[in-house]
C-alpha cells in the first residue's frame, strides 16, 4: 500500500462532505496539521526558556491576556466560536507555560527553582 501525500489526499469542505467518513477524514487531516503547528509553537517555548534570564518571568499574566485578546479577535474575524477559542487557548497557554518551566529548569540543572 502506498502512502498518499497531502496534495493527493481527497479534500472536502464542510459543505461538500456527504458522509461521516468524509467528515472524519477531514478532521483527521486537520488534526495532523494542528499537531505540526503545535509542535512549531512548542519549539518557541524552548527558545523562550533559552532566552529568558529568570524563571520568575516564565509566567507573564499580561502576556497571557494579550494572547487571548488577540486570539479572540482572530476567532471573531474567522468565525470560530469564542466558546471554543478561549478555553482551548487558555489550556494551550497553561500547558505551554508548564512545558517552558520544564525546559527552563532542564537548561539550568541544580539552580534554585523559586
Amino acid at each position: 500500500m502506498t502512502e498518499t501525500s497531502p496534495s493527493q489526499e481527497r479534500r472536502h469542505t464542510a459543505e461538500t462532505a456527504e458522509t461521516m467518513a468524509d467528515v472524519r477524514h477531514e478532521i483527521d487531516r486537520l488534526d495532523r496539521i494542528l499537531v505540526g503547528l503545535l509542535q512549531e509553537r512548542q519549539s518557541f517555548m524552548d527558545a523562550a526558556a533559552r532566552i529568558k534570564g529568570s524563571r520568575a518571568v516564565v509566567h507573564d499574566r499580561a502576556r497571557i491576556e494579550d494572547v487571548v485578546t488577540k486570539v479572540l479577535a482572530e476567532a471573531d474575524r474567522q468565525g470560530l466560536s469564542r466558546a471554543i477559542a478561549e478555553p482551548v487557548w487558555r489550556t494551550l497557554i497553561d500547558r505551554c507555560i508548564a512545558y517552558e518551566f520544564e525546559a527552563f529548569d532542564a537548561r539550568r540543572p541544580g539552580r534554585d527553582k523559586a
